[in-house]
């Protein structure tokens, strides 16, 4: 669907250290391999941000060409959120996350944490993102 204006999407999850760190790797690959990068803006953040991505995280995006061991979690805070479309929380209610007066479209995809989890368990989680992102773009800007 061609927009005026831009869609920002928000990854957002309490420590920004896994789900949200995928999800954000997969959506930014979304954006370049379908030519969006004018309508489609995407952003990550936490709640109470970790100091680096979990080590299963970087361990199984590795394996499909992601490369997050460079990549440092961050805070996201209300005044973020006000200017996003979209608020994709990882498996936390987005309550806490969204301000009262934001009328965007707030989305939880209930998903497992990684953190600790054993390397096939996150590669599962890995692989349910994915499938999540990609449907959420052919949403946005339809399919391939």
């Amino acid at each position: 669907m061609p927009r005026s204006e831009q869609t920002r999407v928000a990854f957002v999850c309490v420590q920004n250290a896994g789900r949200s760190q995928m999800a954000t790797a997969f959506a930014r690959r979304e954006r370049d391999e379908r030519g969006v990068g004018d309508e489609i803006d995407v952003v990550t953040g936490g709640t109470d941000p970790a100091d680096h991505v979990h080590d299963e995280v970087v361990e199984v995006m590795s394996e499909v060409g992601f490369e997050l061991a460079g990549n440092t979690p961050r805070a996201i805070g209300e005044d973020e959120i006000m200017d996003v479309d979209i608020v994709v929380t990882m498996g936390c209610s987005a309550e806490g996350i969204c301000p009262t007066t934001w009328r965007g479209d707030a989305r939880d995809w209930d998903l497992d944490d990684p953190d600790g989890r054993p390397l096939d368990e996150v590669r599962a989680i890995r692989d349910d993102i994915e499938r999540r992102v990609v449907a959420l773009f052919d949403e946005l800007v339809g399919e391939d």
